[in-house]
């Protein structure tokens, strides 16, 4: 079986592409840095990450993107020998405009060095590149209205002004010919993340509608035409969980068809599994991948029947079982960061860290403040289980207040929790929390454990547990045995989509990683030794 989701944590908008035995899923990063997850399968059941594509200068720099900007939406193909990747690096949240360049980048393999973008318009976000087997290539995008009282955290229908699609000419690497406003979306509304594929003479339009929360859906469409006019499928959304609260995946929504070699039919989506009592989704939205069928009628349902999505999924045959998650240690004694590793914005990352300076240890340098948009020195791995616990070891000497590091649960600026180690002009070095629970707008920093705990020279251990809801931070000098608790309870449940201004003020997902800032300008490095992450 395939198990829901397929891609667990942080990997929103999924699209996904077959060559030959292999999958392909490209998922969204937003501000996080290199740009695009991209995972591969041969089964559908199990899937690892292979590549980040947008990783230099030339393709991406955030810095300055607020939070839940930066790439939405990639689309990935594959025509003419290459892949295609279509992405949206969006410079603006708030207020009426969103400010949202779309680009075109290539490779022969996955594996490769992608090229740089070539730039394709702004008109909305969202992009999709659809070849068609006449040799012809479409570029579709949802269209922006800013002439609404849609804004970031509370979108409205009208600002979500329909798919435009217009002729891409890769040849001239431009769009060419008019531009067509093919689909209106239904009456759900808030219509984006258009993919076309064909079949039977039938052009076939996937979007996204009601918004990252609970009344999100996959909304179905075809047309003779590429062109239009579209008419809706007989259930108008092909997943959705909008209308079945209790339903185990919930904000079903948002993703692409794809048939395997023996004819059998997926289609992903997006999906959060939301928490009691609030219904936070403290994974974020994750990824999902349902089987469908093609009936008499020339339209797509799913296998399951109905529109809610399912966890447990028919897969191809002879696929194996899903994988068990196990226990991560990451030692920093290569000259690459594990895997699973991310930071935020900055194409410069020799500016905020280095696994050079000393061997066997990340150093992050300490830059701008905790919650920056711009030089945050803060690698992280996304929080893949309800349950878990993260370990490092930190080497670090402040000498004032200005100067911090340490261990942290992060989702934004106004949503974060931070274990410190840093400097009190009374207790000398001090671990300390830094906490903003969710305080919109003004991201306003507490010390839930004061100034807190004077603690010896040397090396020092940091912990977090995270049960649900609830996270508890801890401390041990290194080598010792008892780890000491430190600060209260914390509601863990805060860094999620949900937590302080709502679902559509923020939809990314959780983090667990390491920090480390200097208010001073003096760049203060703190050495890390290994990360520890253990499901539970």
């Amino acid at each position: 079986m395939i198990k829901n989701p397929i891609l667990p944590g942080f990997n929103p908008d999924p699209s996904i592409c077959r060559v030959g035995e292999d999958y392909y899923i490209a998922t969204s990063t937003f501000e996080w840095y290199p740009g695009v997850q991209i995972h591969h399968s041969r089964d559908l059941v199990n899937w690892t990450l292979i590549r980040r594509p947008l990783e230099r200068k030339a393709q991406l720099d955030m810095r300055g993107n607020p939070d839940s900007c930066g790439i939405w939406a990639p689309c990935l193909s594959y025509a003419d020998g290459k892949f295609w990747l279509a992405y949206t690096d969006v410079k603006r949240l708030d207020g009426n405009f969103k400010d949202a360049h779309n680009y075109i980048v290539t490779a022969e393999r996955i594996e490769d060095e992608w090229s740089d973008p070539i730039y394709v318009n702004s008109s909305g976000f969202d992009p999709s590149l659809f070849h068609d087997d006449d040799g012809r290539k479409w570029f579709v995008n949802m269209q922006w209205n800013h002439r609404s009282e849609s804004y970031g955290g509370s979108p409205k229908h009208p600002a979500f002004d329909g798919i435009l699609l217009q002729e891409w000419d890769p040849g001239e690497e431009k769009l060419v010919g008019p531009i067509k406003n093919i689909f209106a979306g239904s009456p759900l509304g808030l219509v984006e993340g258009p993919h076309l594929f064909k079949r039977n003479g039938w052009y076939y339009l996937t979007t996204a509608e009601g918004g990252t929360g609970y009344g999100h859906a996959v909304t179905m469409a075809r047309s003779r035409q590429i062109d239009g006019p579209y008419e809706m499928h007989p259930q108008t959304h092909l997943i959705t969980s909008k209308d079945d609260p209790s339903a185990p995946l919930q904000r079903a929504g948002h993703g692409q068809y794809v048939e395997t070699p023996d004819g059998e039919v997926y289609h992903t989506h997006l999906c959060g599994r939301p928490l009691p009592p609030k219904n936070r989704c403290t994974l974020g939205r994750e990824t999902g991948l349902q089987k469908c069928v093609w009936k008499d009628d020339d339209w797509l349902y799913l296998a399951s029947g109905g529109v809610v999505p399912q966890v447990d999924v028919e897969a191809p045959a002879g696929a194996p079982e899903p994988h068990v998650a196990s226990p991560l240690v990451r030692r920093f004694d290569g000259s690459t960061l594990p895997d699973e590793f991310q930071w935020l914005r900055t194409p410069e990352p020799e500016r905020i860290f280095s696994l050079a300076a000393r061997p066997g240890h990340l150093r992050l340098f300490g830059r701008e403040s905790l919650g920056s948009w711009f030089e945050q020195s803060l690698v992280a791995r996304r929080q893949e289980h309800h349950r878990f616990r993260a370990e490092t070891t930190v080497d670090f000497t402040p000498d004032t207040y200005q100067q911090a590091a340490g261990l942290t649960h992060y989702y934004n600026r106004h949503k974060l929790y931070a274990l410190a180690v840093t400097q009190h002009e009374k207790l000398g070095r001090v671990v300390t929390i830094l906490s903003c629970p969710g305080d919109w707008p003004d991201a306003r920093i507490i010390f839930p454990a004061g100034h807190g705990v004077s603690i010896p020279d040397g090396p020092v251990d940091l912990s977090m547990d995270v049960t649900d809801n609830d996270l508890q931070f801890s401390w041990k000098p290194a080598g010792s045995n008892e780890w000491q608790p430190i600060g209260p309870v914390l509601d863990a449940g805060v860094i999620s989509d949900e937590g302080g201004r709502g679902e559509h003020g923020s939809f990314t997902g959780a983090f667990t990683g390491m920090f480390a800032f200097d208010t001073s300008g003096r760049g203060r490095p703190a050495d890390f030794e290994g990360f520890g992450y253990f499901p539970r």
